[in-house]
């Protein structure tokens, strides 16, 4: 079955306003790795997390089934993006210290992808599956965030979807875990960028081709806009989900 390309068409408002993660869960990933001679990242989307993990490994080889968000890819010199699937990556056999999938692992085929962890990590290596959950800034805010995503949008998110709601906790993962500390993601956005970060949402195009000539946002961001209020900028925080296996 071919994968899903929900991104390709939002790739370079996916490069601008998707969230990175903080640095002390690269941190915290390379500490545990036993080795750091190859990291595979799968999904790598435009690239947020191997540009990170190309910091703490001599080698990231970054894979994505979409041409329009590796060309949107972030450079870096360890880092060696191409196309490519979770479940049939090309990498050599037991050769990966670490498999990563950062915000992509409810998209892939599981049994197939975890034969394929099998295949490609070295003895003792480690997998890595980690996701963010819908972000939080104030009640108000919140409330009428929550409106779009469930309101408008519940009924035309994948029902992958679902696994990062649950941040992944609920989804076999036949690997011997490791406990992650707990991480958050935070930022400091303008207004701006946080209508930025929902347009990036799949669900959202999903709609507008659903229902041709309607547009949510059209009432939606007059609403965020009023929740705002004055503040030029305001702390956003997401929940990171994070699962953990050596191989």
């Amino acid at each position: 079955m071919a994968p899903k390309d929900l991104f390709s068409r939002s790739a370079a408002g996916y490069a601008r306003f998707r969230p990175k993660y903080p640095a002390r869960l690269f941190d915290w990933l390379a500490e545990v790795t036993p080795a750091r001679d190859l990291c595979v990242d799968v999904g790598t989307g435009s690239g947020q997390s191997a540009v990170e993990l190309g910091e703490r490994f001599t080698r990231v080889v970054a894979l994505d089934p979409s041409e329009a968000q590796l060309a949107r890819a972030a450079p870096h010199p360890r880092v060696s993006y191409r196309r490519g699937e979770a479940e049939a990556t090309g990498v050599e056999a037991a050769s990966a210290d670490l498999v990563a999938a950062s915000q992509a692992f409810h998209w892939f085929d599981h049994p197939r992808f975890y034969e394929e962890v099998r295949r490609i990590a070295r003895p003792g290596g480690l997998v890595a599956v980690w996701c963010y959950g819908i972000d939080s800034i104030n009640p108000e805010i919140d409330a009428v965030v929550d409106e779009l995503y469930s309101g408008y949008l519940g009924t035309s998110w994948e029902p992958e979807r679902r696994l990062v709601e649950t941040l992944y906790r609920d989804v076999p993962f036949p690997f011997e875990e490791l406990t992650p500390p707990r991480f958050e993601m935070s930022a400091e956005w303008e207004l701006e960028h946080l209508i930025g970060y929902i347009e990036t949402w799949s669900a959202l195009g999903t709609y507008r081709r659903k229902h041709a000539g309607e547009d949510p946002m059209k009432v939606m961001v007059p609403k965020i806009e009023a929740a705002w209020g004055g503040a030029e900028r305001r702390v956003v925080t997401w929940p990171v989900g994070m699962r953990v296996g050596r191989v």
